[in-house]
């Protein structure tokens, strides 16, 4: 092992270069014993194995000699610095995912002090602001009966029947159709690789890409439809934004629904737990009230969070970020069924919905690294601990929660990486509690439970 020192000089975005000093007598040293190294098993044509001269050596195999020699003593000096557990700080230790840049060194010199230093990344410090007796203002959330009906009817809709309608009868908003369309060429020719066949919606919703629902309105079943439609500069999908297109649409099915009535029979369809409509609604009313109180809390806290934030600034390092990205990238190409490279093509070739999604990546992974890095600080100061009974009862809450047997829970959160990450989960939930407990929260005004839920989703 090497002697080294060192200097560590901290620089912006959470980076540190260390500069390491090899003396000079310390690299001949390690050159002498690599060459010792080489003496032994070298051949050389004319002498035997292992018995030609250093000279011829040197002469031979000099240059690339000092370039393995110097490889190998920054390594060596680098791993000494770095093993030294005692005297080298923890905070200038590299993140593991941060490829330190190494200045270049030309050449051996065995005439002075090998200086060489290397930059990266390192975990970024935190100083906590204050987050205690924070004050923030939060709506009142109200479950009206306008809320029930919604619930009611998103029921009833669900229990629908769908009937075919009478081939003369014209098409209506409500009614499922299935079209087969295409786009069409300023010459009415079909455009190719445009044509979708059997796709079925129902009109009025505008759950289709050209939001065609109006222009089917009237058709029946087995008539064509040619016909432009023309998007505004501000239409949702940027692809459409401000473009004309020549559509055909071909109406092949048409079916209309029919709505159970909501009745006290309806209530007992749903669930043969509910005898009456009233029980159905109640069932509906304390749901909702779960789910308001749910929002609520992240509401709360996201806005103490903001102002915590506020006063806890951090200077965040980029391979942190990336490595962040990097997951979101991997993850959204494991749901789509791609690879990673092949989604990152679909995104420079400006598939809107894509797009859209990437855009928001790096703004919503850097305020949440920085919220993390906070929490961290926070359990530490409240030194929370977690208890078996703790990790239990969360067990149980994420069984009920989910639907999941609480065994199978409880197996998946048994040991390893899962359950450190109950435990952190634990934590995390335990500090928040705090963190509202010392907070003063104003209620403003009341909302509605829909109004507040289409905000705060």
């Amino acid at each position: 092992m090497v002697t080294v020192s060192k200097e560590i000089t901290r620089l912006e975005h959470s980076a540190v270069k260390l500069t390491l000093t090899v003396a000079k007598d310390e690299v001949r040293s390690a050159y002498n014993k690599l060459m010792d190294g080489y003496a032994k098993s070298a051949q050389i044509p004319g002498f035997r194995k292992g018995k030609a001269p250093r000279s011829v050596l040197e002469r031979k195999l000099g240059e690339a000699l000092r370039t393995e020699a110097l490889h190998q003593i920054m390594e060596d000096a680098t791993a000494s610095v770095f093993q030294d557990e005692e005297h080298f700080p923890p905070d200038a230790r590299p993140l593991t995912y941060s490829d330190a840049k190494i200045d270049p060194v030309e050449e051996l010199n065995f005439e002075a002090d090998l200086v060489f230093s290397l930059t990266y990344d390192v975990m970024p410090a935190l100083t906590l602001g204050t987050w205690q007796g924070l004050e923030i203002e939060a709506p009142n959330v109200e479950i009206g009966e306008e809320d029930l009906q919604r619930e009611l009817e998103k029921i009833q809709e669900r229990n629908a029947t769908v009937q075919d309608k009478d081939d003369n009868t014209p098409a209506e908003n409500g009614d499922v159709a299935t079209v087969d369309y295409q786009e069409l060429t300023p010459e009415g020719n079909p455009a190719p690789d445009t044509q979708r066949q059997d796709f079925t919606f129902t009109l009025g919703t505008g759950y289709n890409i050209f939001k065609f629902d109006s222009d089917i309105l009237g058709m029946k079943k087995g008539e064509t439809k040619d016909f432009s439609k023309t998007y505004p500069e501000d239409f949702e999908d940027a692809d459409l934004a401000g473009k004309t297109k020549n559509l055909r649409v071909s109406l092949k099915s048409l079916k209309k629904k029919e709505l159970p009535v909501i009745d006290d029979d309806f209530a007992q369809d749903v669930d043969e737990k509910y005898k009456t409509l009233g029980d159905l609604k109640t069932s509906i009313r304390d749901r909702l009230h779960k789910d308001a109180e749910l929002r609520l809390r992240a509401f709360k806290i996201n806005h103490i969070m903001e102002k915590i934030m506020e006063n806890s600034p951090v200077d965040l390092p980029e391979s942190m970020i990336q490595y962040q990205l990097d997951r979101h990238w991997q993850n959204l190409a494991q749901r789509l069924n791609m690879s990673v490279d092949a989604l990152k093509e679909a995104a420079q070739n400006e598939q809107a919905p894509i797009k859209a999604l990437i855009s928001t990546w790096r703004p919503e992974t850097i305020k949440a690294l920085h919220r993390g890095l906070i929490m961290e600080k926070i359990i530490q100061e409240l030194n929370l601990q977690v208890t078996e009974e703790d990790i239990q009862g969360h067990v149980e809450t994420l069984a009920q929660n989910s639907g999941m047997p609480l065994e199978d829970m409880q197996k998946y959160y048994k040991e390893g990486e899962a359950r450190q990450y109950l435990e952190d989960e634990v934590k995390e939930d335990r500090a928040y509690a705090k963190i509202l407990e010392v907070s003063k929260i104003n209620t403003r005004n009341t909302v509605q439970y829909r109004e507040f839920a289409e905000n705060n989703g």
